[in-house]
């Protein structure tokens, strides 16, 4: 019963999430000028909206439902993140990044619905090629970060993005795997939204 009004309660909150906090490239500018300031911001970024916090934490969810060993999606997931960062940073124009960040939400939150199988390297690359255009998106959004300050952003954007996937590897084995219904439940949300971005973006 507790877990019931647990799930009850987060579905609440994420649904409560503002819709405008969705990923738009070039929104924030960057502009933090030392490492400690870059890295506190870049951390909190992943949870600032709510496409990047909902395809984080189908990636864990996801990984631990059915991928073997769980932690090499997630894996590839931050290391692809920071190198679509770096790209951000250098001024590289990615196209499609919207589009793919809004693709990306709606088929990790089928995976996770359906807990669709796979051998771990089709999962980690999958998760990976999703993973380059978050980072991008982010990488343009702090890319005024230089020096030790663009260190502190990459710091802090792969450390809040792998929070992020263990909770939803927490979420995925504590709840998920014990109650099917849970997962079909976030999943579709996640997929919802998902839908719901790529309409916006039409």
């Amino acid at each position: 019963m507790k877990t019931k009004h647990l799930l009850t309660t987060l579905t609440a909150a994420a649904t409560a999430l503002p819709l405008s906090a969705l990923a738009h490239v070039g929104a924030d500018g960057g502009g933090h000028h030392n490492f400690l300031d870059s890295m506190s911001h870049a951390f909190a970024h992943p949870f600032t909206g709510a496409d990047h916090l909902a395809a984080m934490l189908a990636v864990g969810a996801w990984s631990a439902l059915t991928v073997t060993p769980a932690w090499r999606a997630p894996a590839a997931f931050v290391a692809l993140l920071v190198a679509g960062a770096l790209a951000g940073f250098a001024g590289l124009w990615v196209p499609g990044v919207e589009p793919m960040i809004a693709a990306s939400v709606l088929v990790l939150g089928l995976l996770v619905a359906v807990q669709k199988k796979m051998p771990w390297v089709l999962a980690a690359a999958l998760a990976g090629v999703f993973a380059f255009f978050h980072g991008a998106a982010h990488g343009f959004e702090l890319a005024g970060d230089t020096g030790w300050a663009a260190v502190g952003a990459l710091t802090g954007i792969a450390l809040g993005s792998g929070l992020l996937h263990v909770c939803g590897m927490v979420l995925g084995k504590a709840v998920m795997q014990r109650h099917q219904w849970a997962a079909k439940l976030g999943g579709g949300a996640t997929a919802a939204l998902g839908a719901f971005m790529l309409t916006k973006l039409a």
